[in-house]
């Protein structure tokens, strides 16, 4: 009985270390991106958050009316998008279309709740802000319909995340869209405290 009792209690102690090591893995990395990001913004340069990674920080992308607030990494790969959403289109700090691609049950689950009229604002490198409204939402089939780039706006946002948000099917063609354009740019006077936006 006390062998039954000790396999038992083992089983249930790996699967609760199990459980939790993605959530604390999550937070862990947030903070490190954190500190990456105030480190690119203080030195202007790019910022590795942990030594192996093979991405680092490029832009904060806030949702103030849902209080919400996240790093953006470069590239669209694997690492990026485990740890935050990916910058696939934009270069830091300049003009033109920018595109961020983030999974929809982590970083990008929120986006269900834009609407035409919600706001966004990017943070570049150097500081500025760019104040973007919601044009539209869709959903599109990826196997029939692609993001032109040539025809984007220079002061389009565009963020993208697979879709059904609560789909089962984690290769299926499906993605949301959110359509953005800049408004007036922001400094800094003009945004609330970052602690404010973000909730934290």
């Amino acid at each position: 009985m006390s062998r039954l009792l000790l396999l038992l209690l083992t089983c249930s102690t790996t699967l609760l270390v199990f459980g939790l090591w993605i959530p604390l893995k999550a937070v862990v990395a947030q903070e490190l991106l954190e500190l990456a990001w105030a480190e690119s913004q203080a030195r202007q340069a790019e910022t590795r958050p942990w030594p192996w990674a093979d991405t680092w920080p490029v832009a904060r992308l806030t949702v103030p009316e849902l209080g919400d607030s996240m790093i953006v990494l470069a590239g669209g790969h694997g690492e990026s998008l485990a740890f935050g959403p990916g910058q696939v289109l934009g270069a830091d700090g300049s003009q033109g279309p920018v595109i961020i691609a983030g999974h929809r049950d982590t970083h990008f689950d929120q986006l269900q709740y834009l609407k035409t009229g919600s706001e966004l604002r990017l943070q570049d490198r150097a500081g500025g802000w760019r104040h973007y409204r919601v044009q539209a939402t869709r959903i599109v089939d990826s196997r029939s319909e692609r993001i032109d780039t040539r025809a984007l706006a220079d002061d389009a946002l565009i963020l993208v995340t697979c879709y059904p948000f609560d789909g089962m099917d984690t290769r299926g063609p499906l993605r949301y869209v959110v359509e953005a354009r800049a408004e007036m740019p922001l400094n800094r006077n003009q945004l609330e405290p970052m602690d404010t936006v973000a909730g934290i």
